[in-house]
């Protein structure tokens, strides 16, 4: 069977060596800071470049103090948590005014990745490890191919849990990291900066840029260099945070919810499901075995035993497993009508019926089939647990 694999990978620009024999766990990680690190002669009080840095942090609504909050830690428990919990209610308003910016990046993003393209996040501090996270959860709900889905990170892979302090200054360590990736026009790169003002996520936008990939640029405050920067400026306004300048908080649910969509929509899109089935995914454990057989149930209605054979004849593989089931064709030509469809069930189905007349046939949810592969059998939740 024809397979694919994604492997995400973090920046090794300024990666400090790991502390091996550390087992206390990692080190408080910074929030992703508006600016240079304070370290260093520049940063002294009163020195010209850090008296800019403090102008510029106070045009951000991200770096807002909120005085109606200068008591909170006076507050009981749960009033703290509601208070938090209302805040955390704005964002995906917040995300939804961005909603046709979003829907045009995935769009592009899917045309590039179809001729074979990448889809790479870079970003410092907790944008960067939001980046990280999204691009490591491809390979097992979308068997996306080796370096497919990407994350750098600013200070590397020991960034992702200690503070490596000056890495997102760098715009140059961004064009780097990036060429020695050798970025194509045929990629994806999307800048992630809450303050969207982060050297490093702007470094890499106008490097990729500059090599004619599409670029994406995803801020939390208005009118930023990095949404500039981009062909596509997502700009998520969530207004102060509860702690200020904690953009770990409000931007980072914002920067987590607008990647998901971009991930999980170019997928979509790639034909890495079946309505609403991850029939792509990749079953690495016990659970998403069990997953694997109840996705092909769900979209076949077929009894156990014809499951079990078609998911061995297949080595696993839901959506081909779903294709000998429904398309009545055996193994090998479930993988040659995927291949030819670009791994679209839907089109390889389509294919199928030409090939056999009425075969075809489609679950309903009930355990019977009928001849129209129009879709996945009705059924509870796929993705619970």
């Amino acid at each position: 069977m024809t397979t694919s694999q994604s492997q995400t990978t973090a920046s090794r620009t300024n990666a400090p060596r790991p502390a091996a024999a550390q087992s206390s766990g990692p080190h408080p990680a910074d929030s992703e800071s508006a600016g240079p690190a304070d370290s260093g002669p520049d940063s002294r009080a009163g020195h010209p470049r850090h008296d800019e840095l403090r102008r510029q942090l106070g045009t951000l609504t991200t770096e807002a103090f909120r005085s109606e909050l200068a008591e909170i830690d006076r507050l009981p428990t749960l009033e703290i948590a509601k208070i938090m919990n209302g805040e955390d209610s704005t964002v995906p308003t917040a995300v939804a005014a961005q909603l046709p910016v979003i829907a045009e990046a995935i769009d592009g993003i899917a045309e590039r990745m179809a001729r074979g393209g990448r889809l790479l996040y870079a970003g410092a501090g907790t944008a960067g490890r939001m980046g990280v996270l999204d691009a490591s959860e491809c390979p097992p709900t979308f068997n996306t191919a080796p370096g497919q889905v990407t994350g750098l990170i600013a200070g590397g892979p020991g960034a992702m849990v200690n503070s490596v302090e000056g890495a997102e200054d760098s715009a140059e360590a961004a064009a780097a990291d990036l060429a020695a990736l050798e970025v194509t026009a045929d990629d994806t790169v999307v800048g992630i900066s809450a303050s969207g003002r982060t050297p490093f996520a702007v470094g890499a936008v106008e490097y990729a840029r500059s090599r004619g990939a599409l670029t994406v640029g995803l801020a939390c405050n208005a009118d930023s260099a990095l949404g500039a920067a981009a062909e596509h400026g997502i700009e998520v306004v969530v207004g102060p945070e509860l702690l200020t300048g904690s953009t770990r908080l409000k931007a980072g649910t914002a920067q987590k919810l607008v990647l998901n969509m971009l991930s999980t929509l170019t997928m979509i899109r790639l034909g890495k499901t079946y309505g609403n089935l991850m029939v792509d995914l990749r079953a690495s454990n016990e659970k998403l075995r069990a997953r694997s057989r109840r996705i092909v149930e769900l979209a076949t209605g077929a009894p156990d035993e014809e499951i079990e054979a078609a998911l061995t004849a297949t080595e696993g593989e839901v959506k081909a497993a779903i294709l000998t089931i429904l398309g009545g064709v055996p193994a090998p030509d479930a993988d040659r009508l995927l291949t030819a469809s670009h791994g679209h069930l839907r089109a390889a189905l389509r294919s199928a019926t030409g090939a056999h007349g009425n075969g075809t046939r489609t679950g309903n949810g009930n355990g019977n089939r009928t001849g129209s592969p129009t879709g996945p059998a009705s059924g509870p939740e796929t993705n619970a647990g």
